[in-house]
């Protein structure tokens, strides 16, 4: 694992493996998880490079097996209140954080992978007249402290691709046709460099083997910074004091990037959005056009 070790490409930082780690250790040795590879993410770093390529910053590791490997994931996207609060993130470095309900904010901390649920969300044309349905599983994570509220949130990881663009098209023999035989049908949206809404989001690819590692056998995810982490870091940029000298860990374009972290407790944040949501309420839904296409 040396070789994996350290803050360059491709590696994985020593606090993230330790932590990462440790929580695998604890959740084997009370038997809530007996599968040999567990998982890490470091938020920290870079998710969209801005050169066509994607981040790794979500690891697999398997002690036994010896394998380690490194794949791209989306972080929140969080959400900007206009007028009220600024919690948003970029596509390629994330500056907020935090576990409040419809925040869209990824938390940091301690996950085990739960069950895996798999739904439709829509046809995509894929040549001429030809259509594909998307199916997309989605694990649930179970989280203990801070990430306690995941099952709440819905927080888990998929997939990173959505049907856009929706009208309804005439196709009653589809298992997936409503009531009056219509089905959805969009594009294919793949965010793999992009954000989520809170939730690990991988490549399709990705996504499938990972989904295949823990089906019907559980293991730990440990997601890099913590909030204990973020105040420690916002603390140290304040008063201009050197990260590695202070022991302290987050990567270095990002921090150049985000200027100073930020951690939106739910206890903060989710009075605020439920109040903005009450001075803003949502627009009432318009209905799905009809497809002009055969």
């Amino acid at each position: 694992m040396k070789v994996h070790i350290g803050e360059n490409e491709g590696q994985i930082a020593p606090p993230v493996l330790q932590r990462a780690r440790a929580l695998y250790v604890r959740k084997v040795r009370e038997g809530t998880v007996k599968n040999p590879c567990y998982f890490a993410m470091d938020a920290t770093r870079p998710n969209d490079l801005n050169d066509g390529k994607s981040g790794g910053r979500f690891y697999t590791i398997c002690e036994a097996a010896q394998t380690f490997r490194v794949i791209s994931s989306g972080h929140g996207s969080g959400r900007n209140l206009k007028g009220v609060a600024d919690f948003a993130n970029g596509r390629e470095c994330a500056r907020n954080f935090g576990n409040a309900m419809d925040s869209n904010l990824t938390a940091g901390g301690m996950y085990v992978t739960g069950e895996t649920k798999t739904s439709f969300k829509g046809y995509y044309r894929v040549s001429g007249t030809k259509d594909a349905a998307l199916l997309r599983s989605f694990i649930q994570f179970d989280g203990e402290g801070e990430t306690a509220n995941a099952r709440q949130r819905a927080i888990g990881g998929h997939a990173a691709a959505v049907v856009a663009g929706v009208c309804l098209k005439k196709n009653p023999e589809s298992r997936y046709a409503n009531r009056d035989g219509f089905v959805p049908l969009g594009k294919l949206v793949e965010y793999a460099g992009g954000r989520s809404d809170g939730c690990t989001s991988w490549t399709e690819s990705d996504a499938g083997q990972i989904i295949s590692m823990v089906k019907d056998n559980p293991t730990t995810l440990y997601i890099y910074p913590e909030s204990a982490d973020i105040a420690a870091i916002a603390k140290a940029v304040a008063s201009g004091r050197s990260l590695s000298k202070s022991g302290l860990y987050w990567n270095e374009s990002c921090l150049k990037e985000i200027g100073v972290p930020k951690f939106w407790p739910k206890e903060n944040l989710e009075p605020i959005i439920a109040q903005y949501g009450k001075d803003h309420p949502a627009r009432p839904l318009q209905p799905i056009p009809l497809c002009d296409v055969p």
